[in-house]
């Protein structure tokens, strides 16, 4: 755990049920981070405690929140370790909030999607030439001596190819939309019977701009061969997707630039 150095606020009922400078993130293994807040920088009676508690197997017993403000609740909407070990007592005093519970979160005046920003967080992304054919049986989805490679931190590297260079008639778009806090909304579509076997992120945050509206390929679920070899998904390196946070739309999710 350590500090963010960043301001960070959340967002709820219509107003600010926390606005902090002296934000700390747990980082825990096989979990997204979790941004925890001083309960001196919680709006004063926004958390009412409940009896129902559980028992975290590093952190001890934690205790649950409903978080009230006017006339909206979220129950269980937040939580605080009330039990820390010796090693964990920079956690003492602070909540963290169930981020789908929440309106949105914000650094300064952004919103941030899906989780908590790493801010050791990197994406690398790197132009090739190396030769990547995708395949769905003996039908070929995409054929291209250029595609871009972009390293995550955490992740197998994952391979972005030009539309020119799919055969996007074998791409059926499903309604299914997840929100990357690095890389924006992206958009998932079925290759015949292989479900979610292809995603987009057609309006990419400017950071990561390169990748707009290429497509990158499953290879779990479609042969993806990278110069003859083919590629696996590497074991723990799946992603959890997230689902947009409560009321959020399409159209909050897009670049700035773009937003109607």
């Amino acid at each position: 755990m350590e500090r963010l150095r960043r301001r960070m606020r959340v967002r709820f009922g219509g107003a600010w049920v926390a606005d902090s400078q002296n934000v700390v993130v747990l980082f825990e293994p096989g979990r997204y981070p979790v941004a925890y807040f001083p309960e001196s920088d919680i709006s004063p009676d926004a958390l009412q405690r409940t009896e129902h508690t559980t028992r975290h197997r590093d952190l001890g017993l934690t205790a649950w929140y409903t978080i009230r403000l006017g006339d909206e609740s979220a129950q269980r909407g937040a939580w605080q370790h009330i039990e820390l070990p010796e090693h964990a007592k920079e956690l003492q005093g602070r909540v963290a909030f169930a981020w789908p519970a929440m309106d949105a979160f914000y650094e300064e005046e952004e919103r941030i999607l899906g989780h908590a920003a790493d801010s050791y967080h990197r994406i690398d992304i790197r132009q090739t030439s190396r030769k990547l054919i995708v395949r769905q049986a003996d039908r070929i989805i995409a054929d291209t001596e250029k595609p871009l490679a972009l390293y995550e931190s955490g992740f197998a590297p994952r391979w972005y190819v030009p539309r020119a260079d799919v055969d996007e008639s074998a791409l059926t778009a499903v309604e299914l939309k997840t929100f990357c806090p690095y890389k924006g909304l992206c958009s998932y579509y079925d290759i015949g019977d292989a479900k979610r076997a292809a995603w987009s992120y057609r309006e990419a945050y400017r950071e990561v701009s390169r990748i707009s509206d290429f497509v990158s390929f499953e290879p779990d679920i479609l042969s993806v061969q990278l110069d003859g070899v083919q590629l696996r998904l590497e074991p723990g390196q799946s992603v959890v997707p997230h689902g947009p946070d409560r009321d959020l739309t399409v159209d909050e999710a897009l670049p700035p630039h773009t937003r109607s």
